[in-house]
């Protein structure tokens, strides 16, 4: 089972693979179980700096292995569905999904708790919970009218129907439609841009883009107070000495 999910390093990238062809990835318990604790060695380990999310052989995956869900089906906390999904929207380190294929269920909801994503133009998305007789999970409820407006998130959960990557982007799931030849190469590239970039800075920004809504003096106060403390910084100080130098500021040092 434990290849069903495969872990990999590539520098200070950690790649978390969804590998289970035959069954075009669908996940298991034991799956969601062993991303949770990937996802939760990752954020104590300092060497890693950014996540990569993704599936194999032209799939990301098909959801959840509904069979394996009825014969266990454990519910509320203890679920490792739940831990998984708690551990990826609380990650502090930048999460980069790339969706290949097919992206069901979870499969699409997951992708509104990473950061960045990036569709191959072959990629085909489907929000099955009312057909299946369920709602929606990941709070998607609340994060899809946010992110695209009542109608369009209410036309992709109410009907059920796929849709396509194109359809995705124009819709703010997607950074990005690319070539599947071509996308492994970019999310490299991306995944590497941001693992080269002054840790501490990189994670205070994305809980500052995470936060709830609040009045604007508030945010404001909050990033006046983060911004003072970072000017100090050793990673400011980097940053700064490289502009003057004309050379490229280096990150690897600061955890």
């Amino acid at each position: 089972m434990m290849d069903h999910i495969v872990t990999s390093t590539s520098g200070s990238i950690l790649v978390i693979r969804i590998n289970r062809p035959e069954k075009k990835n669908a996940l298991s318990l034991s799956m969601y179980t062993a991303m949770g604790d990937a996802l939760e060695r990752a954020e104590a380990d300092p060497q890693v700096r950014a996540i990569v999310l993704t599936g194999s052989d032209g799939c990301f995956t098909s959801g959840n292995d509904i069979a394996d869900f009825l014969q266990s089906n454990p519910t509320g906390g203890e679920s490792p569905a739940i831990r998984f999904l708690d551990k990826l929207g609380a990650a502090g380190k930048p999460v980069i999904a790339s969706v290949t294929g097919l992206a069901v269920g979870i499969g699409v909801t997951m992708l509104l708790h990473c950061d960045l994503v990036y569709a191959a133009d072959t990629a085909t998305f489907q929000l099955p919970f009312v057909n299946l007789g369920l709602v929606p999970e990941a709070a998607s409820s609340m994060l899809l009218p946010r992110l695209m407006g009542h109608q369009r998130a209410a036309e992709l959960v109410l009907l059920g129907e796929r849709f396509d990557a194109r359809t995705a982007k124009e819709f703010g799931l997607v950074n990005a439609v690319l070539p599947a030849s071509e996308l492994a190469g970019i999310v490299d590239q991306r995944a590497a841009a941001l693992a080269a970039k002054p840790p501490l800075a990189l994670r205070l920004t994305k809980a500052l883009l995470k936060r709830e809504p609040e009045s604007i003096a508030s945010r404001m106060a909050e990033e006046g107070k983060y911004f003072t403390r970072q000017l100090g910084s050793p990673e400011a100080r980097e940053a700064m000495e490289a502009f003057i130098e004309r050379r490229k500021p280096d990150f690897s040092r600061f955890a």
